[in-house]
């Protein structure tokens, strides 16, 4: 063809091309238009509604000045209203600010404007009664059963003096009498004194919230259309601006004290656009490309040509490069290496990286750091190595990266292939996070904690540090009260108050329960450490916790111990704890420093020593059960045995320890469940094979600690241990001393009426030791009365300890219990005891403790026949 037929081919073609990005360019400017269209009037409805707050604001903070005093004045009133102006448009669309006082009449309540700011214009109100209103009083009555502000429906302002100031509204909101805060409507209504109202010119309002010179606004209004019908209250055509098309209109709704407001707005039409200037663009370029597609005609084939050749041997590299690399789940990019500009990524890497690296440099991508690296890397070196990458997200990934040279057309390349493992990376962070730190206070746990302070104590100036060891007191009744969820968060706060008061070295962590450590780094003395301590005491001292309408104060206990005052780990805790325990045993809320001739700390640490050993002996079944025997004193018929169960330990050395050495440390430690569990389950599981009557003993009693009361689980364990073994539950009598009863009368009635449904028989040990009233015996349902031996001891010397045994005999019968005297040492005390009718008597006179058969050796066993 001629040349001038590709010309006008080509000229043609780039029109039709023009055209059609012309067309495309005048449906995006209209669509662009519209979303800025759309956009402006949900600011303008976004504007409207924080101007509504600034008056919801303004309101409050006057509602305020009641709360804090019922009795305000005129003067006091006046004043507030000139110090509490906003700055913002409520203050310009504010006209009056009224009290209406509520005054109860005979048809009902009235409320009654007794106070007014400002005074000017705004006479005619006093003493306006708000019921004359009905919209007026419909709002007030809204505010007044929510408790939130409440808008009236629109109405015209009026001012003394003055013509008609436009449409206005009053928002409002209750004052109540002092006092608590009433919850329900009902409460609200009884307790309601009277109603603020501010009244608002809404032209001011809402003039104050539209943009000066909008892009797209053509005409806006704004209607009430709370009852369903609209209400215009404000109008406005932008100059300049015609009215658009019908699709050009937009409406939001905004919601505000119980009522609708909705923001209609008609978008402007916009005249020309950027199309017209593709259109002359494309016109002109059309021209020129068929100048060119002319010029180009007559040397075709040559081009052609070449031009083949060209895109043959690029289309062949390029296929071959594509197909390996296109669809490698793996970051690969190519990168001249004279100055780093990548030529290449592959579709992963277009899809991961940011948008702006197909033409950036290498370095951009990789940073300066990994670049300096490839710069010393050998020419034939394979570098691996991770770096994090930009993505495309705006922010960055990490990535393991290989990198290579290559050459391609006889051009050094950087080839460079990555694997995403930013996955790999944020689990394995996690993973050591949550190894490392308490789940509920964000604090070090246990575990990292200890790690933390074994370094400092490798440390050579491990002097220079102290550990705070600090137990919060009374923790347990926050628990009780409002449960374990407002405990948590107490400690999540505690441990913000504490973090506060530490320095950036120092180390806080969470050692379990309501317990906290503290690794004090460069507290050269005693003193600095001690005044650390007390700086904490006191910040968890005034600390004020609030939960569901209550609060709580909380104090703490804190022991103090020097690195240098330890070697071990071990010892270090030991000394901090037997500190700790030292400042809640004087009286809790204060600090105890460890010190090495400190007596106490001495004890408490024996004590310590004492609750290991009791652990160890659990775990290797080195506890021991002893009997004695009670024997009756009045005449009856013959029965078996009676027995009580006294514990003892085999110490590590094969000998016998007494519980008075290890009984105290275990109810120190809270040990005595554990001793009381394993007493119960070894008892019941060994109940005939304990005295040489075997089946035939007659009941067998056992001792419950104080801490065994509260546990749950304890009563179920028993039920099911007797129906596992068939015992007969009245065989079996439970214990429990008169000073735990007293102290637990709660749990104690509580566990001894379920184990007397069980058949089982309760006794009261050691009656007359805590000083109790008598009264005692009529609440607790026993079936035993055993007389605390301190009295029985003194009987032959004593009138007064046998006048109390006589009583508490004789009350005890008129109970219908079974009186039982211990500590029985002597013919005479049974002599004295008989005449005075005790059923039953134990003490060494009668039978001194023997070993329960079942734990006998072989030759213990003979000996005993």
């Amino acid at each position: 063809m001629p040349a001038w037929v590709w010309a006008v081919v080509a000229f043609v073609l780039g029109m039709a091309l023009t055209l059609w990005l012309a067309n495309a360019e005048k449906h995006r400017s209209r669509n662009e238009a519209r979303r800025v269209f759309v956009q402006e009037t949900r600011d303008v409805a976004v504007a409207i509604h924080q101007q509504l707050d600034q008056c919801g604001h303004l309101i409050r903070a006057f509602q305020s000045i009641f709360l804090a005093s019922q009795t305000v004045t005129e003067i006091e009133y006046a004043r507030a209203y000139e110090n509490m102006q906003s700055n913002g448009a409520a203050r310009v669309a504010l006209q009056a600010l009224a009290y209406a006082e509520r005054r109860r009449q005979a048809d009902g309540d009235h409320y009654v404007t007794t106070m007014f700011a400002p005074q000017s214009g705004n006479l005619a109100i006093r003493g306006l009664d708000v019921n004359s209103q009905p919209s007026n009083l419909r709002s007030l009555e809204y505010s007044r059963d929510t408790d939130e502000l409440a808008m009236s429906a629109p109405f015209a302002l009026r001012q003394s003096g003055r013509q008609s100031l436009g449409d206005g509204f009053i928002l409002r909101l209750p004052v109540f009498a002092s006092g608590t805060q009433p919850g329900t409507v009902q409460a609200r209504r009884a307790a309601i004194i009277g109603s603020i109202g501010a009244s608002f010119r809404i032209s001011d309002l809402i003039a104050s919230a539209l943009p000066e010179s909008p892009e797209q606004l053509a005409d806006l209004v704004v209607e009430d259309v709370s009852a369903g019908a609209a209400r215009p209250l404000y109008s406005k055509a932008f100059a300049g601006r015609g009215n658009g098309a019908a699709h050009s209109e937009h409406a939001v709704s905004l919601q505000f004290g119980g009522r609708t407001w909705k923001v209609v707005a008609h978008g402007a039409d916009p005249a020309g656009g950027s199309w017209q200037l593709v259109l002359w663009i494309g016109a002109a370029m059309s021209a020129l490309l068929a100048a060119l597609t002319w010029s180009l005609v007559s040397t075709r084939e040559r081009a052609i040509a070449l031009g083949t050749s060209m895109a043959r041997r690029f289309q062949a590299s390029e296929e071959r490069f594509r197909k390996l690399n296109e669809l490698l789940p793996c970051l690969v990019l190519l990168a001249r290496e004279d100055d780093g500009t990548i030529v290449y990524r592959n579709a992963f890497a277009r899809d991961r990286l940011a948008p702006d690296t197909q033409s950036a440099r290498l370095s951009d991508v990789l940073g300066q750091e990994v670049m300096v690296r490839l710069a010393a890397a050998d020419a034939d070196t394979l570098l691996s190595v991770d770096a994090q990458l930009p993505g495309a997200d705006g922010g960055g990934f990490w990535a393991s990266l290989w990198l290579s040279t290559i050459e391609l057309d006889g051009a050094p390349m950087w080839l460079l292939v990555a694997s995403d493992v930013s996955e790999q990376r944020q689990l394995t962070e996690r993973l050591s996070y949550q190894a490392s730190h308490d789940s509920l206070t964000r604090l070090y746990n246990r575990r990292e904690f200890e790690a933390r302070a074994q370094s400092l104590l490798n440390l050579p100036g491990r002097g220079d540090g102290a550990l705070l060891f600090i137990d919060l007191d009374q923790f347990k009744i926050i628990n009780d009260t409002s449960g374990h969820c407002a405990g948590d968060e107490l400690l999540v706060q505690l441990a913000a108050v504490m973090r506060e008061k530490l320095r950036p070295g120092d180390v806080l962590g969470r050692l379990g329960g309501d317990e906290f450590g503290v690794l004090l780094r460069g507290a050269p003395t005693v003193e600095a450490a001690l005044l650390a301590a007390e700086r904490l005491r006191i910040s968890i001292e005034g600390f004020i916790f609030s939960w569901e309408q209550r609060t709580y104060t909380i104090s703490a206990s804190i022991g103090v111990v020097m690195l240098a005052h330890a070697t071990t780990l071990r010892e270090l805790f030991a000394h901090a704890d037997a500190a700790c325990y030292l400042a809640k045993d004087g009286g809790r809320n204060r600090v105890h420093v460890y010190a090495e001739d400190d007596t106490a700390i001495s004890r408490r640490l024996g004590e310590m020593e004492w609750a290991n050993r009791i652990r160890e002996a659990l775990r290797d079944g080195r506890l021991l059960l002893d009997y004695q025997e009670l024997h009756p004193l009045q005449p009856g018929p013959a029965e078996g045995a009676h027995v009580e169960l006294l514990l003892r330990l085999r110490g590590e050395d094969g000998g016998v320890v007494p519980p008075g050495a290890f009984l105290p440390a275990a109810e120190r430690y809270g040990l005595m469940p554990l001793i009381d569990r394993w007493v119960v389950e070894t008892a019941l599981g060994n109940l005939d094979r304990i005295h040489p009557h075997g089946s035939r003993l007659a009941t067998c009693a056992i001792n419950l600690s104080g801490g065994s009361l509260e546990d749950d689980g304890l009563f179920a364990r028993i039920e099911q241990l007797i129906e596992l073994h068939g015992i007969e539950p009245r065989r079996l009598v439970f214990e429990v001393t008169e000073t735990v009863a007293v102290r637990n009368f709660i749990a104690s009635s509580a566990l001894i009426a379920r184990l007397r449904s069980l058949g089982c028989r309760v006794a009261l040990d050691d009656f007359g030791a805590g000083m109790s009233s008598f009264g005692y015996l009529k609440n607790l349902e026993l079936d035993m009365l055993k007389i605390d031996g301190s009295f029985v001891q003194n009987l032959t010397s004593d009138r007064m300890s046998q006048s109390i045994v006589k009583a508490v005999t004789e009350i005890g019968h008129q109970q219908g219990l079974i009186v039982v005297a211990e500590w029985v040492s002597t013919q005479e005390m049974l002599d004295i005891l008989v005449p005075m009718n005790v059923d039953y008597a134990q003490g060494f006179a009668l039978h001194k403790p023997e070993r329960a058969v079942f734990q006998r050796s072989a030759d213990q066993r003979n000996a005993h026949g």
